[in-house]
């Protein structure tokens, strides 16, 4: 493809891509396909001889498009958005022109310095303290994922917790020492932490245990919760060295009492607390929701995804650190052939030190093009539009309260439901909001009756299921479940660039009648 082929090639997949993003909810928004479709469509090698644009581009609708679920399309409200947007998508086009490694300053200076600015801005609109910034003894650094990040951190705090341990000490007496202390180290997070906090543990070598979390703290980690865990590791002989604290956690986007957890560790400066805010995070850039920063300066790493909430496509995690020296210790290897005057006089941040892999690519750039292209006020606005559409579908959820419960409280755009089933309203368990007093593991319990294992709870869980999965089945509109703490419970998020309140509404429409269609087939109406 010589250059005026591609500037016609470049010019009909760019109209594709908008035609594609201008009619994206007339799309089924989740794929129908059955596993293994495409091998049928493709060939069994590739082409012997080059074929044309024309013929290639032509296969995206015929062969791909139909094994897409489209995140993008105002009928997602599942998992947590990934966000795209057109300057994003210049910036990832720019980035493949001028692509390099970038393992170093060295390799493309611009890659390294555009990335130190543009994650000071947004530390800046994030609120977030000062010693995360680059200009003292802390900053950002761009990763592919918050599980990446949280391995990342976590293998750094192993080795500050081990180095600490092994002062002094030198030769085969530090080695005998070093495994000793790893053999009895423990990462921690609440039970409503991401997974990847129990994969980082299984990948850094180290135990895992989770802190239990309750309904009337709505899912939050407390600083009673994390003492009693502490506690827990002191009498089998553990090290708790980490702990994940969430901003927004997945299943209910509840958030950990950072205040807490503060005061618990305040005589505790070997545990590493880092701060999952992977969706919420993005919140953080209006001025209603920056007092959660306020104990941000007593933990050591934070982490949010500028690829879910905040207008920038995959991948754009933006990891900060309060001491980058815990990094670079931990994971800086220079050989000969990576040797610099640059890098040797400390004059620069090279970021493969920061980080898993050695090379990357310029993900800057499309962070740079979406903060100048909308502005704070524009991320503001964004922000702020979701968070009213989710007030919007919790209050026409409240006004059905003879079909659907609330487990716990919305939170940044994300509602919670359940589904009641007729029959069981007057066993002694009502259904209320997760904030009402008396709460326990998911029911209200009235007059001593009712809990999280009685049948009650099993005949909700079951048509909860059941209208989840229909709904899912017909695929008008993409919603995700979860089990919280023994509840099933329907999650719905619409928080991507082309949401709506028309298809708010079309939602909790199709969510009514599927609710009742499913309890008059079951009799329980």
């Amino acid at each position: 493809m010589n250059s005026e082929e591609f500037r016609k090639a470049a010019h009909a997949s760019i109209d594709e891509i908008i035609d594609y993003y201008d009619t994206i909810q007339d799309r089924r928004v989740v794929s129908d396909v059955t596993p293994g479709y495409l091998r049928k469509l493709l060939p069994s090698a590739p082409p012997e001889e080059g074929e044309s644009w024309e013929d290639i581009q032509k296969d995206v609708e015929l062969k791909i498009m139909p094994g897409l679920t489209h995140w993008q399309s105002p009928n997602f409200m599942a998992f947590y958005p990934a966000s795209s947007t057109y300057p994003a998508m210049l910036g990832e086009l720019y980035s493949a022109a001028f692509t390099a490694p970038a393992f170093n300053w060295i390799c493309s200076p611009a890659v390294t310095e555009l990335e130190t600015i543009v994650l000071d801005w947004l530390a800046k609109l994030l609120h977030l303290p000062a010693c995360y910034l680059s200009e003292g003894e802390g900053g950002g650094v761009i990763q592919g994922s918050a599980s990446e990040a949280i391995v990342t951190v976590m293998v750094a705090a192993r080795e500050r917790c081990v180095d600490n341990a092994c002062k002094g000490l030198e030769g085969e007496q530090r080695e005998r020492k070093k495994a000793e202390v790893r053999s009895r180290l423990v990462a921690l997070g609440s039970e409503q932490s991401h997974s990847s906090t129990a994969k980082a543990a299984l990948i850094a070598g180290v135990r895992f245990k989770p802190i239990h979390c309750h309904l009337e703290d709505t899912l939050a980690m407390t600083g009673a919760g994390l003492q009693g865990m502490l506690d827990e590791c002191e009498k089998e002989g553990l090290e708790p060295f980490y702990l994940t604290a969430t901003l927004g956690t997945t299943a209910t986007c509840a958030t950990d009492r950072f205040g807490e957890i503060k005061e618990v560790l305040k005589d505790r400066p070997e545990v590493w607390v880092h701060i999952d805010a992977a969706y919420a995070g993005a919140a953080l850039v209006c001025e209603e929701y920056q007092h959660l920063t306020e104990h941000f300066a007593a933990f050591d790493s934070f982490n949010m995804n500028m690829h879910k909430w905040l207008l920038t496509n995959f991948d754009a995690s933006c990891l900060y650190i309060k001491r980058r020296c815990n990094l670079t210790d931990a994971l800086s290897i220079t050989p000969s052939y990576l040797r610099n005057d640059f890098s040797a006089a400390g004059l620069v941040t090279d970021y493969r030190d920061w980080q898993i892999p050695f090379g990357r690519r310029f993900r800057a750039l499309k962070i740079w093009f979406v903060l100048r292209t909308y502005g704070a006020n524009g991320l503001k606005a964004h922000i702020r539009n979701h968070v009213r559409l989710g007030e919007l579908f919790h209050s026409l959820v409240l006004s059905r309260p003879d079909l659907f419960s609330v487990p716990t409280p919305p939170a940044f755009a994300l509602t919670v439901l359940t589904v009641i089933p007729r029959s069981k309203k007057t066993n002694g368990v009502k259904h209320e909001q997760a904030s009402d007093a008396g709460v326990s593991d998911g029911l209200v319990k009235a007059n001593g009756v009712g809990g999280k294992h009685d049948g009650a709870v099993a005949d909700a869980n079951a048509v909860t299921k059941e209208v989840y999965e229909l709904i899912n089945a017909r695929g008008q509109v993409f919603l995700t479940s979860g089990v919280v703490n023994g509840v099933y419970a329907i999650r719905v998020v619409s928080a991507n660039p082309k949401a709506e309140e028309k298809f708010i509404r079309r939602a909790f429409e199709i969510i009514v009648r599927t609710a009742e269609e499913v309890l008059a087939k079951s009799g329980a109406a």
